[in-house]
């Protein structure tokens, strides 16, 4: 009778471990999303994004909990072990949210607007918008299908960073006075390449464990398309960036590369399980070509990006979501378009608005002076690299 009962529970314990290991995978994704950030900044700012990084993550997972979890799922709140699982793999959904927007203000935002600005995002703008789909309401009802998040974590994450890069400008010295685009090269390429690997690990959690249970054969049969897409469409974005560089920049130019690959995660993510892995690769390899794209025409209007995050998790975001049909006869393009553009319309007006009021009240720019000194020193009070500028004497 006890090995019965231990085989009866052996489905909860597969799906329950499942859920907790891809949640941790994906927790995983914030170290990414934080090396990727330090490689692409200015020596001067390196201390200041990390803070934003791990500061940002907490706060992601205790607003969620008090307040934003109840508003995106109602029903299950986190009062019993039974939810806990569920509730721990959605709060690291959020948290990669919020990251989206850290890198896009990077260098110029002052930390505490950054801050509160994640407390409301996670909090209610996040959580509003995901219970229109994956909480059931009315975008779920419509038949709008975002398997992993391209729309649901992804646009709004950037459209978010859209709606602060407008009011906050750009860095000093990225445009000329004439309106050319200035290059400002972040500062360790190494830590931007291993956070582009680990953000490549930590989304077969992401992707992966968005099937949210393992224990039958279709389940598993799913997490493996999702596993092998996933990586699949992931080569594509950064073979695609790679060969469009070197044709028309006649340079392999690895922001790009590491751009690409991060591309092709993004696309796939709106549906990882139904593609064959041929389509699969076809989508990474375009969202490659769009992200260079779209990277090189946001610089032109003269938004200011450092990480290309906009693009990245805004533009590709888009159209992972568009191409779902493709796959998916769950999903039609009507539909997948008025999802992805209430969510963006969501996301994009409310951070404007919540924006706007910090920046009339406490501001969201650091001064001139402070921007020339580095956001390490001003905010932090540590530098990353303190032997690059100062000699052996302390001078």
């Amino acid at each position: 009778m006890e090995s019965q009962q231990h085989l009866a529970q052996l489905p909860y314990v597969l799906d329950t471990f499942f859920l907790l290991i891809s949640g941790a995978f994906v927790m995983w994704m914030a170290a990414g999303f934080s090396m990727l950030e330090a490689g692409l900044v200015r020596a001067k700012n390196t201390t200041e994004i990390l803070t934003k990084n791990i500061t940002l993550y907490a706060l992601a997972c205790l607003s969620y909990l008090f307040i934003g979890y109840a508003i995106m799922y109602p029903d299950a709140a986190p009062t019993a072990h039974a939810a806990d699982a569920g509730f721990f793999f959605q709060m690291v959904f959020v948290a990669t949210a919020m990251s989206i927007v850290s890198g896009v203000v990077a260098e110029r935002m002052k930390l505490n607007s950054f801050l509160l600005f994640c407390v409301a995002l996670s909090a209610f703008i996040y959580p509003i918008q995901g219970a229109w789909s994956w909480g059931g309401g009315f975008l779920s009802e419509l038949g709008f299908v975002d398997f992993a998040g391209s729309s649901i974590v992804h646009l709004t994450g950037a459209s978010a960073a859209f709606a602060a890069v407008l009011l906050l400008g750009p860095r000093l010295g990225k445009y000329s006075k004439s309106g050319a685009v200035m290059a400002i090269p972040g500062a360790n390429m190494p830590l931007a390449t291993l956070g582009t690997l680990v953000l490549w690990f930590g989304w077969f959690g992401f992707n992966g464990g968005s099937q949210l249970a393992l224990s039958s054969t279709a389940d598993a049969n799913a997490i493996a398309s999702a596993f092998v897409n996933t990586n699949i469409s992931a080569a594509g974005g950064t073979v695609a960036a790679y060969l469009f560089t070197k044709v028309f920049f006649k340079k392999a130019d690895l922001t790009m590369i590491l751009n690409g690959a991060l591309a092709g995660l993004v696309a796939i993510t709106a549906q990882p399980v139904t593609p064959p892995s041929w389509l699969a690769a076809i989508v990474g390899f375009t969202a490659g070509i769009l992200v260079v794209l779209s990277i090189i025409f946001l610089d032109k209007l003269h938004i200011d990006d450092p990480v290309g995050a906009i693009s990245v998790h805004g533009v590709v975001g888009i159209f992972g979501t568009l191409v779902v049909p493709i796959s998916d006869s769950g999903a039609t393009l009507l539909n997948q378009l008025i999802g992805a553009s209430v969510i963006l319309a969501w996301g994009f007006l409310t951070s404007f608005v919540l924006w706007g009021l910090l920046k009339f009240t406490i501001g969201i720019r650091v001064t001139k002076e402070q921007e020339y000194a580095g956001l390490d020193k001003v905010d932090c009070g540590v530098e990353a690299y303190p032997e690059f500028i100062r000699s052996p004497e302390g001078q």
